[in-house]
């Protein structure tokens, strides 16, 4: 674990020099702050819609900063030659794999603290309302979802050559997921075999990210999730990160590198 904490931190060193997350930080910002800067019809319940699309903004802006951040480590390390001394270390692939996801995890989770601390500003003092827990918990959760964004974007970079690839069909099928993820198994029901099976199949089988999406119960102050809800959602994550990071070593431990 020491060595792979060593890795993970020289990731998110690498989140602040990079330009991505300043970028969308501050178009995030100004976009929430021009929409919040208006006052349509005098209408109360502004500052629903105000959160709504912040918080829409949040989600898109770390999916992007997570999966751009994990789908560029180990081709980099490849193409910069700079894999054969860190694996010289010595460090094995498994510390290496694992070091490089944490990093991209823990890369995210300060991205997250940001962008919704900016949140909490911004609606707190529209609303002169501080719902602490309410925040924390879908923080907590949109984390978790990250963190399974994260492996699996690891998990592709040890599959796909070109990094733009692995980035573009991660995102595709994280913002599908999300979509639809949850109405899968009502369009299965509605075809005939053999592609009910197939999207049963796919339904069972892909992570289901929109169960940590809690973004309605912030826009609308419903209240906290029940914590054994938050919990279970907690063990789902866990489970498919190890899963995708166990399966990026064996791939990552069989490839030639040259």
């Amino acid at each position: 674990m020491k060595n792979a904490l060593a890795i993970g931190g020289i990731v998110i060193k690498e989140l602040y020099r990079r330009k991505d997350f300043y970028v969308l930080f501050i178009l995030t910002a100004l976009i929430t702050l021009g929409l919040g800067a208006m006052n349509f019809f005098n209408d109360a319940r502004i500052v629903r819609y105000l959160k709504e699309i912040c918080l829409l903004l949040i989600w898109v802006s770390t999916l992007v900063i997570a999966v751009v951040t994990a789908a560029r480590q180990i081709p980099f390390e490849k193409e910069t030659c700079t894999i054969f001394p860190l694996l010289a270390k010595p460090v094995t692939r498994w510390e290496l794999v694992l070091g490089k996801f944490l990093g991209c995890w823990f890369a995210a989770g300060i991205a997250l603290v940001v962008f919704y601390l900016f949140f909490a500003i911004i609606t707190g003092t529209r609303e002169h309302y501080w719902p602490v827990l309410n925040i924390l918990q879908a923080v907590w959760m949109h984390w978790m979802m990250l963190g399974v964004v994260s492996a699996l974007t690891i998990f592709g970079s040890v599959v796909f050559t070109a990094p733009s690839s692995n980035v573009t069909i991660v995102l595709l099928i994280s913002v599908g997921i999300l979509l639809i993820g949850r109405n899968l198994r009502m369009f299965a029901l509605e075809m005939v075999e053999p592609a009910r099976t197939i999207l049963c199949v796919a339904y069972y089988s892909l992570p289901h990210l929109e169960f940590f999406d809690m973004r309605d119960l912030v826009i609308h102050d419903w209240g906290l999730a029940p914590w054994w809800a938050v919990g279970m959602a907690t063990l789902y994550a866990a489970a498919y990160s190890i899963f995708l990071i166990v399966c990026a070593w064996l791939v990552f431990r069989r490839q030639v590198l040259s």
